[in-house]
């Protein structure tokens, strides 16, 4: 008698469903091989040199000629003969907590304002109401617009001298002068929040919407019949239903807050209340020819974000396929 003649039938439809179910991740694995390889030669890579240069002394003029320093990109000190120790390094930078202060401020007020005004809006769009779909469809044009043809668009209007949005608000009266919003330092940051937030609400819309339309219409219509109030309904039904789905968009929304670079850098270039960690790296990428310095900010972004999701994820014990755990 061979082995498998002496199983239980359950015993061999258990063997035949283990050996579907390796072919199936066998073939699922060949499958996203192709985009594993491109991400490795399209992020993988980079990172890992970007983490090399930022070990270097390495300029612009001499890139294969950098010299290793180990982590004085980061931090180092030199004790003087009176015995005063200078340190210098990226940790202990002013401009660069500044620009982390200023992403993190960013960050958050534009992720708490687009996350609520989205939900607002998608509670609007997911109502039955005549002209619904061409709503939805107009509701996307801000995202759909590229960042910077909305950042110069929006710094023509919030111009100083002949800005339509100064022009309105003198006429309304609600100013008395007008006013330098992306040139004043105290109010640079409010006119990159109220650009941001204009252009990326409709994606946190469309995110919420599809929370909301996974929801069963059979759960509305009990809560109506038992008479339950529609602000309990809300805090009862819709919002747990659609967390998950909430928390991934917020995940996403903020990883490109806290790298937003091309909105602050059309709109506000030299100021210093704006500035960001992913525009004071590439200044000293580039513009200041400090490369290897540009590079260790470079990668205390890249570790700053990953502690951020991975904090998040723990915290609000949330995975990535948009179901809570």
């Amino acid at each position: 008698m061979t082995p498998s003649a002496s199983l239980a039938p359950s015993d061999r439809a258990s063997g035949r469903e283990l050996s579907l179910q390796q072919q199936r991740v066998r073939s699922a694995f060949w499958f996203l091989a192709p985009m594993v390889i491109a991400l490795i030669a399209a992020a993988a890579w980079p990172l890992l040199r970007t983490i090399y240069f930022s070990m270097t002394n390495t300029t612009l003029s001499s890139l294969y000629e950098g010299q290793w320093i180990g982590f004085d990109n980061y931090l180092s000190w030199r004790t003087l003969s009176s015995g005063k120790t200078i340190w210098r390094g990226t940790l202990v930078d002013p401009a660069w907590w500044n620009a982390v202060w200023n992403t993190v401020r960013f960050a958050f007020v534009s992720v708490a304002l687009e996350t609520v005004l989205g939900l607002l809006v998608a509670l609007v769009l997911n109502a039955e109401f005549k002209g619904r779909g061409l709503v939805r469809a107009a509701i996307l044009i801000p995202w759909a617009i590229p960042t910077i043809v909305s950042a110069k668009m929006w710094s023509w209007m919030l111009n100083d001298q002949f800005g339509i949005i100064n022009d309105l608000m003198l006429r309304m009266g609600v100013i008395g002068q007008k006013i330098a919003w992306t040139a004043s330092d105290a109010t640079s940051m409010y006119a990159v929040l109220l650009v941001d937030i204009w252009k990326t609400t409709p994606f946190m819309a469309l995110l919420c919407l599809a929370g909301l339309q996974m929801i069963p219409k059979d759960i509305y219509e009990a809560a109506k019949i038992d008479g339950v109030h529609p602000v309990r309904v809300f805090f009862r039904i819709t919002l747990p239903l659609i967390r998950p789905a909430l928390m991934v968009a917020v995940i996403f929304r903020t990883l490109d807050a806290l790298r937003i670079f091309d909105l602050v850098y059309v709109l506000t270039p030299n100021s210093k209340a704006t500035k960001t960690m992913s525009v004071i790296s590439r200044e000293n990428l580039i513009d200041f020819d400090k490369f290897a310095y540009g590079s260790a900010q470079s990668t205390l972004l890249f570790a700053i974000i990953a502690v951020f999701v991975a904090v998040y994820i723990w915290l609000g014990k949330v995975n990535l396929t948009g179901e809570g755990r």
